[in-house]
């Protein structure tokens, strides 16, 4: 839950801190602004053997789950009880250096990257946050979002609590360091921090001696746990676990607590239940290819997406092309389910940060092609079916299709691997209100038209459940149906569309 921002990302009040309000604007891109963005991503390391550099095993970890939050990082470590830490504004890559790394020695590390879904883009707001208290010294890593936070905040600070940050993560340290005093294990004030909170959390806590994983009971936001010979990693993707060398051992269950200690491996599974709902959009969007999220891989996921769509929604066309990234794994499944050739329509700068600068407006304008560009020797003359997964506010999927128009597309059909949004997310994706969804005020011909496509259609939301390719697992799918998993309903927004 953000404090300073209403759900549509508006500063409540000109707190010079949200980047995202009137008085910010220019600084920030119109493409970002109209696509959907990652959320976090989590990394930690218990190591048995002491052999390995834990500082450098986050890094590397990190890196591989820099797709799921750029605007900053940071690594934690603790040394037979003694903390150290360092995190600021940036990518990984950017914030680090070798002798950073070095500084960062002990046996238990945590590393974090972020993207703001709740609290501003500020450096106090990076993560992970390293407490102070009564019991000594607590770490914190967290991915995803509370739907109680404003609750559960304003309680704390009725008690007397300050906070230093505007983030849902300082919430959850603050209730862990309550309930610490009144139990004889960390984990246990972990599990009780656990029973009051709602909405979406993969958690890593660090003790001096101990790191603990815990899922939130739902299993909205994704958690594994890998080995590196005695050593234990968990990472919010697997294909972190690849990028450390490390073997995948399985995901942490919903509702699950692991504690990695000196004794060994401990797993609580008392807050688990059978009512799950895993995020849909971390295999439309949010994972890397390469992962597999829940037993289900993220690219035969995809793929399958484009197969479903080809089905239902085909077309006459020479060439079949996916905007990158996602976009391009359900162009190649369109394409082996309609017989027509995939080929690399448009290419995307990697070098492009998640912001920049755009001085004026006739800048502005360009900011799609600053990310991509349109192959002409591919698009020319040809009809083509472009796959992207998901269409949000719409200017930036006009501005793609004018961009293989003036490359010399003939047609242009867009294809969407997913539903259309009609709802906002409360747990952890940055999809905005309702008003601002251009499905919810729209027709999809009027979109299409909008958009200066040929024709315009979005993957069934029956469709859904083939996505989890034959694995029956549920999914929270309510950005398309409203269907909250925990009962969020427009009661519980109050006029500034905080959730209450």
């Amino acid at each position: 839950m953000d404090y300073l921002k209403n759900e549509s990302g508006h500063c409540k009040g000109s707190c010079g801190e949200c980047g995202n309000c009137s008085e910010h604007e220019a600084a920030f891109s119109d493409l970002e602004r109209a696509k959907l963005h990652e959320e976090c991503g989590v990394f930690g390391i218990y190591s048995y053997d002491k052999e390995i550099a834990v500082a450098p095993c986050v890094y590397h970890g990190l890196v591989a789950l820099q797709h799921r939050g750029q605007e900053s990082c940071g690594i934690a470590v603790s040394d037979r009880g003694k903390f150290s830490h360092y995190k600021d504004m940036g990518l990984v890559s950017e914030v680090f250096n070798k002798q950073k790394l070095d500084e960062l020695v002990g046996q238990i590390a945590i590393g974090h990257v972020r993207y703001s879904t709740a609290g501003g883009s500020v450096a106090e707001n990076c993560q992970p946050l390293v407490m102070r208290y009564v019991k000594g010294t607590l770490g914190f890593a967290h991915n995803g979002n509370l739907t109680n936070a404003y609750e559960l905040r304003r309680e704390l600070e009725e008690r007397g609590a300050i906070f230093q940050t505007t983030i849902d993560s300082e919430v959850i340290a603050y209730l862990v360091a309550r309930e610490r005093p009144n139990t004889h294990k960390v984990e246990l004030a972990v599990k009780q921090a656990m029973k009051q909170l709602h909405g979406a959390y993969s958690l890593l806590v660090m003790s001096p001696r101990k790191l603990i994983a815990a899922r939130d009971p739902k299993g909205f936001r994704p958690l594994c746990m890998g080995r590196i010979g005695n050593d234990i990693v968990f990472a919010s993707e697997t294909c972190a676990l690849d990028a450390v060398g490390a073997k995948f051992m399985r995901d942490v269950d919903p509702g699950e607590i692991i504690t990695c200690d000196e004794n060994g491996i401990h797993s609580d599974r008392s807050l688990c239940t059978s009512d799950i709902a895993h995020c849909v959009f971390e295999y439309i969007y949010f994972a890397r290819t390469d992962s597999v999220i829940d037993g289900v891989s993220v690219y035969e996921s995809r793929r399958q997406a484009g197969r479903q769509l080809a089905k239902q929604k085909p077309v006459k066309a020479d060439i079949v092309i996916g905007v990158p990234e996602s976009g391009i794994d359900a162009a190649i499944g369109y394409a082996e389910e309609s017989g027509i050739p995939y080929a690399k329509g448009i290419v995307k700068n990697s070098y492009i940060g998640r912001t920049f600068i755009k001085p004026d407006q006739s800048q502005r304008t360009n900011a799609v092609r600053l990310k991509l560009n349109a192959l002409e020797s591919i698009v020319k003359g040809r009809r083509v079916v472009m796959l992207d997964d998901s269409i949000v506010r719409g200017t930036t999927m006009h501005r793609i299709v004018n961009m293989l128009r003036e490359a010399g597309a003939s047609e242009v059909h867009v294809r969407i691997s997913s539903p259309a949004f009609r709802n906002p997310c409360f747990y952890g994706v940055d999809i905005p209100s309702k008003d601002d969804l251009i499905a919810n005020q729209h027709t999809i011909d009027e979109i299409a038209e909008l958009i200066e496509a040929d024709s315009l259609d979005f993957l069934d939301l029956d469709s859904i459940v083939k996505l989890t390719c034959g694995k029956k697992l549920p999914l929270c799918t309510a950005c398309f149906d409203g269907r909250y998993p925990d009962g969020i309903t427009s009661h519980h927004m109050n006029k500034d569309d905080e959730i209450l």
